[in-house]
Parts: structure tokens; C-alpha cells; sequence
């Protein structure tokens, strides 16, 4: 496939450099989830997750996450990597965000890591951070990676990437 991929600066990570199968390791960083002015998740110990063409998604261990405004949903969607994902509905006051977040309760063994751990859809909060700075939601309905201004594309999801 021809990408016209764009060059990272300093301190950036291409998305391009990310392999596929995906990485997930834990790294040494602040995230923090807000929705309806509460904040429902917040850790100093993320997982990462990186695959090709994709910026990066956060998962939260499930101890940082106010799993008590969290509702089960009866969706579910399959990663070949990672194994069969399960998906919460999110509240917060009188909001309710529908599959909002979502989980691998038995995850496949090279992704054991993210065992009781938490991601969230950017898009469908009101505000995710990473360290100090407020991330853009992934383009697509379907995916949930944070981009910051440490990650260069053409991310996933954007027009024209659907054959990607």
C-alpha cells in the first residue's frame, strides 16, 4: 500500500512505525477521562496499545476508573489479536453514553496485559488528556486512538482509508 505518510518532527512517533500485530505495553504517563464534568477515569500507569496506521489507544487499569457509573452493554466485537471485547454504557449525572468504553475480560495470551483494564472512545467524552494536553478523537465511528502532537499519519479512519 502507497501512504503518503508524514515525517515526524522531534519527540513524535509515526503511526506508520507502530507493527501490526499490535503493541501493548505499559507506560509511565498521566490519563485522565471526563464526562458529563466528572471524572471517570484517571491513572499514572496506562497500557498503550500501537498497530500500524493507528494512533495509539489508552487503557486504564479498572482500579482507576469509576466503574460504579458504568452500565454493561450487551455489544461485543472481536479483535484477531486481542480476542473478544466487551462494552460498557458510561453515566455521569443524567448523561448516558451508550458503548463508551469497552474491555477484553479474557484477553488472548500475547495481550494479557490488558486484563481488567479500561479504553474509552475520545469522541464520545467530553474532555481525555494525556499529560497536559487535550487529545483528538481517532476519525471514525469505529475506532477509539488519542491523537496528540506526538503522533504523525494519515491515521486510520480518515477519507480514503477505508481499504487500508
Amino acid at each position: 500500500m502507497n501512504v503518503d505518510r508524514a515525517a515526524p518532527g522531534r519527540g513524535q512517533e509515526s503511526v506508520w512505525d507502530y507493527p501490526r500485530p499490535p503493541l501493548a505495553e505499559l507506560v509511565h504517563r498521566t490519563a485522565r477521562v471526563v464526562l458529563g464534568g466528572v471524572v471517570i477515569a484517571e491513572t499514572d500507569a496506562p497500557v498503550k496499545v500501537m498497530e500500524t496506521s493507528h494512533p495509539p489507544v489508552y487503557y486504564f487499569p479498572a482500579e482507576d476508573v469509576r466503574l460504579d457509573l458504568f452500565r454493561s452493554s450487551p455489544h461485543r466485537t472481536h479483535c484477531e489479536y486481542k480476542g473478544t471485547a466487551h462494552y460498557y454504557h458510561v453515566l455521569a449525572y443524567d448523561l448516558e453514553v451508550k458503548n463508551a468504553a469497552w474491555y477484553y475480560p479474557e484477553p488472548t495470551p500475547s495481550y494479557e496485559i490488558l486484563r481488567d483494564c479500561v479504553a474509552f472512545y475520545p469522541q464520545l467524552m467530553d474532555e481525555c488528556k494525556l499529560d497536559d494536553e487535550v487529545v483528538e478523537p481517532q476519525p471514525g465511528h469505529f475506532y477509539g486512538g488519542w491523537i496528540t502532537s506526538e503522533v504523525v499519519g494519515p491515521f486510520k479512519g480518515e477519507t480514503g482509508t477505508l481499504g487500508w
